[in-house]
Formats: C-alpha cells, sequence, structure tokens
C-alpha cells in the first residue's frame, strides 16, 4: 500500500489525486516528517518546502481532502521541528560546527550556510526565526545557531510559534486555492511537475555556480 501511494507520487501517476484520497493518512504523515525534516533537522536544508506546501494544498483541493486538518498537522511538524532543531543547537551545536562539510552526514551542513545565516540575525535579529522561513537554508539554519547562540527559549519561541503559522498557512491555502482551479484538476499531474521542476532549478543552479567555482581555483 505505502510503496504503491510512494510510486505515484514519484512517478506522478495521473491517479495521484485518488491515491491522496484514499491513502489520506500516508499522504499526510509524508508531509509531516517533510517539514520536520527540513525544519528540525540540520543535515536537511536542501529539501524544498515552499514548493511542496504548495503543491500539497493543490493536491489536497483536488483530492477532496480536508485542508484545515492539515494546516495544523504541518503548523505543528513546522513549529516541532524549529524547537527540535534550537534544542541541538544549544545543546550539540559545536559538534555540529567542528564536523560541519565534512565528508558523512555532515557535508550538508556547510560553513557558507552557516555564514549566511548569520548574516540574517546580524541584519534582522530575531526577527530572523520569522522571516527566515521563507528562505530556503536560512529556514533550516536559523533555529540551529539561534540555539548555539544561547537566545532564550522563551524568547524564541513567540518568533517560531508566528512564523510557522503564517508559512504553512499562507502557502499551503494558496496551492489549495490555486487547485481548486478547473484546469488544474485536470492537469494536476503537470501542475506537480512544474511546481517540482521550479523548485529544483535554484538547486541545480547553485550546483553548477559551485562546480564552476571549483574549476577556476
Amino acid at each position: 500500500m505505502i510503496t504503491t501511494f510512494l510510486f505515484s507520487l514519484l512517478t506522478l501517476d495521473q491517479n495521484l489525486a485518488g491515491y491522496a484520497t484514499q491513502y489520506w493518512y500516508v499522504f499526510f504523515g509524508l508531509m509531516f516528517l517533510i517539514i520536520f525534516a527540513e525544519t528540525g533537522l540540520v543535515v536537511f536544508p536542501f529539501l524544498p518546502g515552499d514548493s511542496l506546501l504548495f503543491a500539497a494544498g493543490a493536491i489536497t483541493a483536488v483530492a477532496g481532502l480536508n485542508i484545515h486538518a492539515l494546516v495544523v498537522l504541518l503548523i505543528i511538524a513546522a513549529i516541532l521541528g524549529d524547537s527540535v532543531n534550537y534544542a541541538v543547537g544549544k545543546y550539540v551545536g559545536p559538534k555540529v560546527f567542528e564536523r560541519a562539510g565534512k565528508p558523512g552526514i555532515f557535508r550538508f551542513v556547510k560553513p557558507k550556510y552557516l555564514q549566511q545565516t548569520q548574516e540574517f540575525f546580524d541584519k534582522y535579529g530575531g526577527f530572523t526565526i520569522i522571516i527566515g522561513r521563507w528562505v530556503p537554508i536560512v529556514r533550516t539554519f536559523a533555529p540551529f545557531l539561534a540555539g548555539v547562540a544561547g537566545m532564550n527559549y522563551k524568547q524564541f519561541l513567540p518568533y517560531n510559534i508566528i512564523g510557522g503559522i503564517v508559512w504553512i498557512t499562507v502557502l499551503l491555502y494558496a496551492g489549495y486555492f490555486f487547485g481548486n482551479i478547473p484546469w488544474v484538476k485536470e492537469n494536476l499531474k503537470f501542475v506537480v511537475v512544474g511546481i517540482i521542476i521550479l523548485s529544483l532549478l535554484p538547486i541545480a543552479f547553485k550546483v553548477l555556480q559551485e562546480r564552476a567555482r571549483n574549476k577556476t581555483k
């Protein structure tokens, strides 16, 4: 059952909405895990949360699922994720810094990502937790660096809650209303393909840019 659902999702089968309807709990669970992983695990900064949320909203509309339940579920995932990331930064942050960029799973924790996020903190302070929700990479490292810097959790939590609610609500409902457009309902497969391609373009651009820099060294 789960294998069939994942296969249809990855291959963007024409029955995607049908599988989402039939296995809604798997769909909801996968989205919860993805959002939690991107916001809560510092080694997963590359997950395209924005586009996934928008696509999930569209799929929810076409499949006739309860968008409000998904919104609440993913708000919890986003807030919980940032809280876990904050705790990781507070208690094991120095060890992560030591292994940043080295072979293994920590190769995704690149020093330049940490520096980029630090620049956001220098400019926006605590509001980085809110603003960072909308910026790939910064979204993952902002709560981590807040923990490393020893930001008081009582101060961190309101930013976390506000950022999580706004980020999830705006993107999911936007995708949901988009998914209710008749043309989108009839061409969901192509819409999701387009969203995924658009979300991967910045990542591909950065990879190519980095390779070009390495060749010039």
